[in-house]
């Protein structure tokens, strides 16, 4: 959708049609903006999406429901245990299927790693695109901790492959937990790093502050999630309006601004982090001793009804509708990805800034290209 601002018959300025894009190599061809500009200031923007057409969704009527299993962890490869965690949830809303306390527990312990993980690339890498480069040194080098924690659990870094109906692949050892449990108070030390290095320069909040502003209706109206929503003042987090899983045995704190800026979305997203941080520790007191998976029939055959179960992600609401006949098949699979939901919102935020600033919004927004073109 092209948004623009009214001319004004007093200004005879000509139009400029900029093409911004791709921004990185993981949107070569697949997402780019056309800019209409008059001087240095942004009149309209007309978002091009595609054309990467994986098929995630196609795929889940052509494979079983069991073969599909290690399909999601590419639909947001950033944040695969949240994919995951969609589709094996849905399937078990289907199924009639509840997974034991302690694989509960475990994927919420999982699942907070993996928010970690994909909060500090979007730090690293948003700094980056204003300008700085120390930061990006120091978030990589956590993040590669808490995937050499991931790796020692799972065997992978990035597509895990480690839900399952019912349960989980295999167990968390005592080692792991302890090394996890030790790990927190690190991690929460550099977050306070991160924020005296970040917050107070001037740069930064020059750069951020006051630009890419969206009101909390019309997010509400575009159907933002996640810390974009929440920048703009809307208290809405699934863990905690919508629990699943271990998250109806805790209480989740839900961390707002009012701004709606680049600034507030920066700030969400900080202190986010600490949340996790938080829910980790509270997650390995709570993990109980007992099995791993529920009992599930050997042929899973997805019974003829339908479901919608949705996790909250990094970036939002990511759900799964989910629409089974019976067969070993989903019948229908429609994803809700929430990158896809906040970049409709690209209109709202780049239109009447200055181009400059195109860049750190469209940071700000913390997109994965893998689900939007599914």
């Amino acid at each position: 959708m092209k948004t623009q601002l009214p001319h004004k018959e007093s200004v005879t300025q000509e139009e400029l049609v900029l093409n911004l894009g791709p921004q990185h190599p993981s949107t070569h061809g697949v997402f780019r903006m056309v800019l209409d500009l008059r001087g240095e200031m942004i009149v309209g923007v007309t978002p091009h999406m595609g054309y990467l057409h994986r098929g995630f969704e196609k795929l889940a009527e052509r494979r079983t429901a069991v073969q599909y299993q290690p399909y999601p962890d590419r639909w947001d490869y950033l944040a695969a245990m949240f994919d995951e965690m969609a589709y094996i949830g849905a399937g078990e809303a289907l199924l009639g299927i509840e997974a034991p306390k302690r694989a509960q527990v475990l994927r919420g312990i999982v699942m907070e790693l993996n928010r970690l993980a994909s909060h500090l690339l979007w730090l690293g890498t948003f700094l980056l695109d204003v300008g700085a480069l120390s930061p990006f040194l120091y978030t990589f080098r956590e993040r590669e901790m808490i995937l050499d924690l991931l790796m020692e659990l799972t065997g992978a870094r990035l597509t895990y492959s480690y839900l399952r109906f019912g349960g989980m692949t295999h167990d968390a050892d005592e080692t792991w937990l302890k090394k996890l449990g030790a790990g927190v108070p690190y991690f929460r030390q550099r977050l306070k790093e991160y924020r005296m290095l970040i917050d107070d320069n001037a740069i930064f909040r020059k750069r951020v502050e006051k630009i890419g502003i969206i009101s909390g209706s019309t997010a509400i109206r575009y159907g933002l999630g996640g810390p974009m929503l929440r920048a703009s003042g809307v208290s809405w987090d699934l863990r905690r309006n919508r629990p699943y899983g271990i998250y109806r045995d805790v209480s989740t704190p839900v961390v707002t601004q009012e701004a709606g800026d680049t600034w507030a979305r920066y700030v969400v997203r900080m202190d986010e982090m600490a949340v996790s941080l938080d829910l980790l520790e509270i997650f390995l007191d709570l993990i109980p001793q007992g099995p791993l998976n529920a009992k599930v029939p050997k042929n899973i055959k997805f019974p003829d009804q339908e479901t919608y179960f949705a996790v909250e992600g990094p970036r939002g609401e990511l759900g799964v509708y989910l629409v089974g006949d019976g067969s070993v098949h989903a019948k229908r699979m429609k994803i809700r990805p929430p990158s896809l939901f906040n970049l409709q919102a690209l209109s709202q935020l780049l239109v009447g800034s200055m181009v400059s600033d195109a860049i750190a919004i469209l940071g700000s927004v913390d997109i994965v290209l893998g689900e939007v073109d599914r």
